[in-house]
């Protein structure tokens, strides 16, 4: 194991003692719901995004009556998360790929949907399918970064960096526990590194504790 990998394994250990074993972000557990939630958490909030869905599923609660929605009716129920109409565009085509199918398992299959990214594909692939998977948004890109782990702010090359480092069973519970990390401590403009517990092992504490915030 190399140092970069006792580092990793150490900062893994002290989140996943930190941070309750389930931990979800958005509301819809459904593989395909949860599957079009994360489409539209792009540039938005999970709360923005978990009350509009709540609509959205009453109206169109079937993979069949979201591929036969009116597009303007879409767009006008998820107005609130942004980009409204690429996202509704998204996943009405989304809905119409996978009428009579099973949500693919594999990330190659997942990206080929509309609308549907790594990073989404991951978190169906890490939620729904219990595989492994790193996730890489903005949060834990972030953290990741600032704890020298990777060497790019690049998401597919921070996603293969960080695959390197942790055994694939560890993958997806790191994702997870580093995500809410990045809300609840480490965050973008101000960083709570006086009450981090992992201001040891974090080579950008530093900078923030002495006032610079361009990490």
């Amino acid at each position: 194991m190399t140092e970069k990998q006792q580092k990793t394994l150490a900062i893994f250990e002290i989140l996943d003692n930190l941070y309750p074993q389930t931990i979800r972000f958005l509301n819809q557990t459904d593989p395909f719901r949860f599957m079009i939630s994360v489409v539209l958490s792009a540039q938005t909030t999970d709360k923005t995004v978990n009350q509009v869905v709540v609509r959205l599923f009453e109206e169109y609660p079937t993979v069949e009556s979201l591929a036969q929605a009116s597009l303007p009716q879409v767009e006008n129920i998820i107005h609130p998360t942004g980009f409204y109409r690429m996202k509704a565009k998204n996943i009405v085509a989304c809905a119409q790929a996978l009428v009579g199918k099973e949500i693919p398992s594999n990330i190659e299959e997942l990206v080929k949907l509309p609308g549907v990214g790594r990073k989404t594909a991951n978190c169906v692939i890490g939620e729904v399918f219990h595989r492994p998977a790193i996730i890489v948004d903005t949060h834990f890109g972030r953290v990741v970064y600032r704890l020298g782990l990777v060497s790019s702010k690049d998401p597919d090359k921070t996603e293969k960096e960080i695959s390197l480092l942790l055994a694939d069973t560890l993958h997806y519970r790191f994702s997870m526990a580093a995500n809410l990390f990045g809300r609840t401590t480490c965050h973008a403009k101000k960083p709570s590194c006086p009450i981090c517990p992992l201001v040891s092992l974090c080579p950008s504490a530093d900078a923030f504790l002495q006032g610079s915030s361009k990490v």
